[in-house]
């Protein structure tokens, strides 16, 4: 085996799935699955790099499968590949949006290896991934400029979110996307203006609709983007200001309705949020804000997370001590 990277192989046909597996074993790790169903679990299980999916599946047909995936933020950006019949199955397989191709069955060994090999060449991305995580949070940033000049508020909060997420039981690498996707949260607030968002008093009737809006607009710039990154920061934008109880904007969701991500986030802001000075008041003691999640568990946010919050509590504190030196250096430098 030369390379680490996972292929799940998705057929129902005994003899053509042993037949890949010879072809591919020797160069990929491999995982299967004979069905529909256990073709969406071994996805969000195994995170492979690829999935060849037959269409022509015993429950869920391969069209039904691939949406499941591509519905799913976790998994959208897994690239799959359809096994289809020489038909005219193959011809609407070709054509199916949100698929990187199609082989036809049953695939020949040079045809399935130049397949695979191509979609998996990728150069050494270290310095771009770098690169890439830097310019989502330097754009988190951006939306905290205004009212939190050392712009440490997305970074830290994204830190909170991810340590709460591997809490709730969260992979690391799930729990590392949502890190970046939760410093872009608030991106929709660079359409809100600053006399709303910088006002030191009570917003009015009107203001506090404007200000409202900030979830749409950050909504509607992250979803254009195909990255899952971006994708999931695109739900947590509309939906992070959600409550538990259903009285939160915009779309008033309750309880396990709103998106896991996003109620994890809520956490997060609410507490980043009372413990970083703001333009209206100074921060609060990290006990108060504690007490605050505690009252806020079954109303606004969600009581398991709250509780799995306060127990990573030195975790928690020690992600905002690193952050608070970090600005002061900053500031000192």
């Amino acid at each position: 085996m030369t390379s680490a990277s996972t292929i799940l192989i998705v057929d129902s046909h005994p003899e053509d799935l042993a037949g890949m597996a010879q072809v591919l074993g020797a160069e990929y790790r491999l995982a299967f699955a004979w069905n529909g169903r256990d073709a969406v679990a071994a996805v969000r299980k195994h995170r492979p790099a690829l999935v060849l999916l037959e269409i022509d599946l015993p429950d869920l047909d391969g069209f039904a499968v691939c949406r499941a995936l591509k519905a799913d933020v976790s998994t959208a950006g897994v690239p799959v590949v359809f096994l289809a019949q020489r038909s005219r199955l193959g011809d609407e397989a070709a054509a199916f949006e949100g698929v990187e191709g199609c082989l036809f069955k049953p695939a020949q060994p040079a045809e399935l290896l130049a397949c695979v090999r191509r979609r998996l060449a990728q150069p050494d991305h270290g310095t771009y991934e770098a690169a890439y995580r830097e310019a989502l949070l330097m754009l988190g940033k951006a939306s905290h400029f205004r009212d939190d000049k050392a712009g440490r508020h997305p970074q830290r909060m994204g830190a909170y979110a991810a340590a709460l997420a591997e809490a709730a039981g969260w992979d690391a690498e799930r729990s590392a996307v949502l890190e970046l996707a939760a410093a872009l949260h608030d991106i929709g607030e660079l359409g809100v203006p600053d006399s709303i968002l910088l006002k030191p008093l009570k917003l009015d009737a009107d203001e506090w609709e404007t200000m409202k809006t900030h979830c749409r607009l950050g909504h509607d710039m992250l979803v254009q983007h195909d990255s899952p990154v971006f994708q999931l920061a695109a739900v947590i934008a509309l939906h992070h200001h959600e409550k538990w109880d259903g009285t939160g904007y915009p779309d008033a969701l309750a309880g396990r309705a709103i998106p896991e991500a996003a109620r994890i986030v809520a956490v997060a802001d609410v507490f980043d949020a009372l413990t970083m000075k703001r333009p209206y008041r100074q921060a609060w003691p990290v006990e108060a804000a504690i007490a605050t999640l505690r009252g806020a568990a079954g109303t606004h946010l969600e009581p398991r997370l709250v509780d799995l919050f306060e127990s990573i509590l030195p975790r928690i504190l020690d992600i905002k001590a690193r952050s608070e030196a970090a600005a002061r250096a900053r500031a000192g430098s």
